[in-house]
């Protein structure tokens, strides 16, 4: 396949360089001067990524050869990409996955893969409305079952076994027009959208909210998460950190409580209370969220930079990240690879954002009248868990003693 359609490509060049030269009048001319004339064109430098050492293509791609492969087939199956008369569905991918590996300007991707700016801008879009077309079927919310993670482990089994997920607001850079960027500008004094992320206990998305300003608070992004597309099952619930209400579906820790993980590290002494040792399982088990965050941001490090894209296209840029994470976690895609291939951004280009909210801003009336239900159920949960707990403590101490 890639050596027919390498043969077509040569002849489509010179026939594309005949009507190039009928529509600008030039082709009389001997003192045409081509831009792209690189001998790595588009499709040899993809080959050579492809057939190349594994670390290049995690390098220039963010993913394993073979992922790379069942992402190509996934589209060509789908039908949602087809291979063009000079751009490869190949070609087609790789110009999206090295924009999000670089966060390379149009500029940039003409030279790299010896193209005119249209065309790279017809593929990037093309590619990025397919995996949007997928995302419905990557990002989806989580079954109702108790999660293997929580039901495998006595310290969050019979607790939370409610518990779905877990979600966290975050951060990312934007580029926008100078007369509309005071709502997106944060906290911090950057500019950047406010984006709600849900995961399951496998470290994968749930659900993904993009698009709000920086300014915007964590839960007013929950809420229009709810009004529209955003579901809790009854009688389910995520964990959330202080930066959202504390409700029935929304479970956060004790406010002024000891509750973080390397805080107690750094204590290196037991809970003292039942608030104590819910805020230490509620973090332990919370964590995932901020992992997922840290991985998709060091696999796609477009999300750490003001993007080089029309501001349409930012939110669903940050979704489709989103969404090619699960792909490459359903195909079983590693991670320890990171720290290996480094980034392709410049350090100097990478935004100072905010973390999500530390507090909850009480700025969500509809989350504000079901804050009273959530502490009742945050304490009955507490106060079994150090019920057993003290048990376990006291069972132990007979042990030993024996």
């Amino acid at each position: 396949m890639w050596g027919n359609f390498l043969k077509r490509k040569h002849r489509e060049d010179d026939e594309l360089a005949i009507i190039k030269a009928v529509y600008t009048g030039e082709r009389g001319s001997t003192n045409r001067q081509h831009i792209h004339t690189s001998i790595l064109a588009g499709h040899k430098y993809v080959r050579e990524v492809l057939e190349g050492h594994e670390l290049r293509c995690k390098r220039d791609f963010r993913m394993e050869k073979y992922v790379f492969h069942n992402l190509v087939k996934c589209f060509r199956e789908r039908q949602l990409l087809q291979d063009e008369r000079l751009v490869s569905v190949e070609e087609q991918v790789a110009i999206f996955l090295y924009t999000l590996s670089a966060n390379a300007s149009n500029r940039t991707l003409q030279g790299r893969f010896q193209h005119s700016g249209q065309t790279i801008s017809i593929y990037f879009n093309k590619v990025l409305q397919s995996i949007m077309s997928l995302s419905g079927q990557l990002i989806q919310l989580p079954p109702i079952n108790v999660p293997q993670k929580v039901s495998s482990n006595p310290k969050f089994m019979p607790y939370f076994q409610d518990c779905i997920g877990a979600i966290d607001g975050t951060h990312v850079p934007i580029s926008i027009s100078l007369r509309l960027q005071d709502p997106y500008r944060n906290r911090k004094g950057t500019l950047s959208q406010n984006v709600m992320v849900a995961c399951n206990f496998d470290n994968q998305f749930v659900h993904v909210s993009a698009g709000w300003e920086g300014s915007a608070s964590d839960a007013r992004v929950l809420q229009d998460a709810l009004e529209n597309n955003f579901y809790v099952p009854e009688g389910k619930f995520y964990l959330v950190d202080a930066g959202y209400a504390n409700t029935p579906n929304f479970i956060a820790p004790y406010r002024n409580v000891r509750y973080h993980l390397n805080e107690q590290a750094r204590c290196n002494q037991r809970p003292q209370n039942a608030k104590e040792l819910f805020n230490l399982r509620h973090a332990q088990l919370r964590n995932h969220i901020e992992r997922i965050i840290g991985v998709v941001k060091k696999r796609f490090p477009v999300l750490k930079c003001a993007s080089h894209y029309p501001i349409e296209s930012q939110p669903d840029i940050v979704i489709a990240c989103c969404a090619l994470h699960n792909f490459i976690r359903n195909h079983e895609g590693g991670e320890q690879w990171f720290d290996q291939v480094g980034s392709n951004i410049d350090p100097k280009h990478i935004v100072d954002i905010p973390s999500g909210d530390a507090k909850y801003r009480s700025d969500v009336e509809s989350l504000n009248e079901r804050r009273a239900l959530g502490r009742s159920k945050r304490d009955q949960i507490a106060e079994a868990m150090w019920k057993d707990y003290c048990e376990y403590l006291q069972e132990r101490g007979r042990r030993n003693s024996t």
